[in-house]
């Protein structure tokens, strides 16, 4: 689990909370269950209207991906492309073989059967490519959901403080019921930035930092194999792939690969 999402998100609400009580106010005055119906029933209806029933349900399901992250080693990564090479230089490429079955991750696992069966390069590097920017596609339409969902939060939250001020602005001569409009004019506004600021932009974010982590794992797949298929010297194999890296990791990760 990553426990940065949970923590922002607690950590968020609980300043909330104690900048409220700091204040000398009363937490149960900001729950107000029309002003929630209209922020967050309106803009789930409207992206019902937008993607349908079926894209505002993996919404909810991709939030758990911000906080159950895949998580990918580049490092990791780096030290087994590398062992690769030394292999297929010692026994021919043909003996990476025995390693194709025993891979987990089906990415590099495809990648290696290409160059075990001779496929041309090229076509290797388009195929895996191809994947590559798949994923990516697939990963933009997840957070575009999230991007739409805090622009609709704040709009319905403007859409419930102009019910709210018409409400008032209908009862002014009945004193008892300019509290509970005007709470509705202002709490909605609230929910909406508080939706789109403390929930859904942030998820947006992770999910795109999560696109460019894998995005640079399967690069450095990619570059790998093909050197490898091309017979570079995995000295020259593992300098190309350590660029991929922080410098502040690379000293580290190079002690563990040899030369």
């Amino acid at each position: 689990m990553q426990l940065s999402t949970l923590i922002g998100l607690i950590g968020g609400l609980s300043l909330l909370v104690m900048g409220i009580l700091l204040g000398g106010g009363n937490v149960l005055l900001f729950l107000d269950p029309p002003s929630a119906a209209i922020t967050f029933g309106g803009s789930s209806f409207a992206m019902v209207v937008a993607y349908g029933l079926v894209g505002v349900m993996k919404t909810f399901s991709l939030m758990r991906f911000t906080f159950f992250p895949q998580k990918y080693n580049v490092a990791e990564l780096i030290v087994t492309v590398v062992s690769f090479a030394e292999k297929s230089r010692r026994e021919g490429i043909l003996s990476l073989e025995d390693d194709v079955n025993q891979l987990d991750d089906p990415f590099i696992k495809k990648g290696l059967q290409l160059i075990v069966d001779g496929t041309d390069s090229e076509l290797v590097r388009k195929i895996m490519e191809a994947e590559v920017e798949a994923m990516m596609t697939r990963h933009d339409s997840g957070k575009k959901l999230f991007d739409d969902f805090a622009a609709l939060c704040p709009a319905f939250g403007m859409i419930g403080t102009l019910i709210g001020l018409v409400m008032m602005l209908a009862n002014l001569d009945d004193r008892a019921a300019i509290g509970p409009t005007l709470s509705i004019a202002l709490l909605t506004t609230l929910y909406g930035a508080i939706a789109a600021y403390l929930l859904f932009n942030p998820m947006a974010y992770n999910l795109d930092s999560q696109t460019g982590e894998e995005a640079i794992a399967k690069t450095v797949v990619i570059e790998g194999l093909l050197s490898i298929q091309a017979g570079e010297n995995p000295r020259l194999i593992k300098d190309k792939l350590l660029s991929y890296l922080p410098a502040s990791e690379r000293e580290a990760i190079a002690s563990e690969v040899a030369d």
